[in-house]
């Protein structure tokens, strides 16, 4: 039984896509751009929040727009990033179940490091005590850097690990770092998305995921 697990956070451990709307919009307000919704944000989110911001951005932006409106929606995240926030129903009692069970558990996010640092210390100080965002040293995923430093972090090895997320980022991340997958559906990515990104197997709820890792059956 693998008993190494890396968490995806956004859409996985927790909600934040009201919160990130809601800079997302900050940012795009400040500079006379027109607002995106929920469900537009949704299929932005995954790459980072550049990547978010550019796709939120109006076609043709230039690298210096979107970097000025960068930095606008960071600082305002960074001040807002737990107003709406909150773990996924059944999340907690799941993974306080799994660190009971002995599961060494660590968060991979392609947030900022430091954001990563204070969500995790806000959201799961003492449950999970590893946490690795992008930073220099660090490659966003799908690289397979950050997985490779929680591994090393937690002294643990690839045959030992599970990597679990809610994207097609998050499937292509494990593919890049040999371990298996297990896929979450509660997530911000549709069912259909997620098959056509390669999931075989889907989970549905906290408590579905949580009978698979304790009986052992993800490979």
């Amino acid at each position: 039984m693998r008993k190494t697990l890396l968490f995806d956070l956004d859409g996985t451990l927790l909600n934040t896509l009201e919160d990130l709307r809601d800079s997302t919009n900050f940012a795009l307000r400040t500079y006379g751009y027109p607002e995106r919704s929920l469900e537009e944000v949704r299929r932005f989110v995954g790459n980072g929040l550049k990547m978010l911001l550019t796709r939120a951005v109006p076609q043709g932006s230039s690298e210096a727009e979107i970097e000025r409106a960068l930095a606008c929606m960071k600082a305002h995240y960074c001040e807002n990033y737990h107003n709406k926030t909150v773990p996924y129903p059944g999340i907690p009692e799941l993974l306080q179940r799994l660190q009971q069970a002995g599961f060494r558990m660590a968060i991979v996010s392609n947030k900022a490091d430091p954001a990563v640092q204070l969500i995790r210390t806000l959201y799961f100080d003492g449950i999970i005590d590893v946490a690795v965002g992008e930073s220099p040293a660090c490659s966003k995923k799908p690289a397979p850097d950050m997985v490779l430093a929680a591994l090393q972090r937690l002294g643990s090895t690839a045959d030992d690990a599970i990597y679990l997320g809610d994207s097609e980022v998050d499937l292509q991340t494990a593919r890049n770092s040999g371990l298996p997958c297990a896929t979450v559906g509660w997530g911000f990515r549709t069912e259909a998305e997620l098959r056509a990104a390669g999931a075989q197997t889907i989970y549905h709820s906290p408590e579905a995921l949580g009978k698979a890792l304790l009986n052992g059956s993800i490979q």
